[in-house]
């Protein structure tokens, strides 16, 4: 069943600049092949529940392994039926915003 997640992995006690740590969990996601997108405070990933949470899994313990103490925050919206919403609810917004679809402006 197709999810979009919304995460967060990030170490614990390494100090100040975290971004190193945090490109190693990217990495993973990216070599997932997974549509994913990386913001400055979550990364989106999208697929089947399963393919999912194994990227999560995978991109968590690549920290955790390394001895270091991992927090993993994670939003799910599971929406049968539904693909790329990872793109189509942004898309969606900026229809509204942009006038281009006032069915959606009459339902705000």
């Amino acid at each position: 069943m197709n999810t979009l997640i919304a995460v967060a992995i990030a170490p614990i006690g390494i100090g100040d600049e975290l971004a190193p740590k945090v490109a190693e969990v990217i990495k993973v996601i990216r070599d997932s092949g997974l549509p994913y997108h990386t913001t400055s405070m979550f990364t989106e990933i999208e697929g089947e529940w399963d393919e999912v949470m194994k990227v999560v899994k995978d991109a968590t313990f690549v920290l955790a392994n390394e001895g270091i103490r991992t927090e993993v925050v994670l939003k799910a919206d599971i929406r049968p039926g539904f693909k790329n919403m990872m793109n189509a609810k942004v898309n969606k917004i900026n229809d509204i915003l942009d006038g281009k679809n006032n069915e959606h402006q009459k339902n705000i």
